[in-house]
């Protein structure tokens, strides 16, 4: 089990109603904030004074934005954990890149969600509820929205790295990836105040009973890991 990082933390509140519709200024120093189960954000000002009850449980729901990094978050938190990643990107897509009907995508995910260990990513909010029911711990990967882009944007040019997954029947040319990856840095930019606040309003409504960990940057998700 994974504990928190030894991120000092500064700010507290005493329910998530708090903080719907964004969170408050952050000082540069904090990257991530820690949510007790049905008892909202509680401070800790060092990594001795965190109860050993909050760490990483065996339901892990890692979200975030597209480019945010949550695949490579999920391999890296697997290998540490021995934790089994299920990829939603490579479940979503029926053969030919044929979208499934919202009814047949949640059925999907609750097959995919039967069993009581699994690191699950992807950033399709309107199953996230779904997944939250079955969750005990959430990441979410709070990753600036240029950084994203910038992602996006580089792997559209890049070839994809050896093992690289596809969906069942679905092939990728190199124009296709360049329009896909290319079209993500538009959206990253149009949508990128609202998703982060329908992601925390969710997970507010949502995921009370879950332990939630905000990464803001590569170097806190680095320290969670190395926890």
């Amino acid at each position: 089990m994974i504990g928190t990082t030894g991120t000092p933390l500064t700010w507290s509140s005493k329910g998530p109603d708090r903080w719907i519709g964004g969170m408050p200024p952050r000082p540069p120093s904090i990257r991530q904030y820690a949510l007790v189960p049905d008892e909202g954000f509680t401070e800790f000002r060092f990594a001795r004074d965190i109860p050993p009850g909050i760490s990483v449980g065996r339901r892990v729901v890692v979200t975030g934005m597209a480019g945010a990094g949550k695949s490579t978050f999920s391999r890296a938190l697997s290998a540490k954990t021995g934790l089994p990643v299920i990829h939603l990107d490579l479940h979503f897509w029926k053969p030919g890149w044929v979208e499934p009907s919202e009814d047949e995508w949640r059925e999907k995910q609750r097959g995919l969600l039967t069993s009581d260990e699994w690191i699950v990513d992807g950033n399709y909010h309107a199953t996230l509820d779904l997944r939250l029911q079955r969750a005990d711990t959430v990441v979410f990967l709070d990753t600036p929205w240029w950084v994203c882009a910038r992602r996006a944007f580089v792997r559209g040019i890049r070839r994809r790295p050896v093992g690289f997954q596809l969906p069942n029947g679905c092939d990728e040319s190199a124009w296709r990836r360049l329009r896909e990856e290319w079209s993500l840095v538009w959206r990253i930019w149009r949508v990128r105040r609202s998703e982060r606040e329908l992601e925390l309003r969710t997970l507010s409504r949502h995921g009370n009973h879950v332990a939630l960990y905000v990464l803001h940057s590569k170097r806190a998700a680095r320290d969670f890991l190395s926890a």
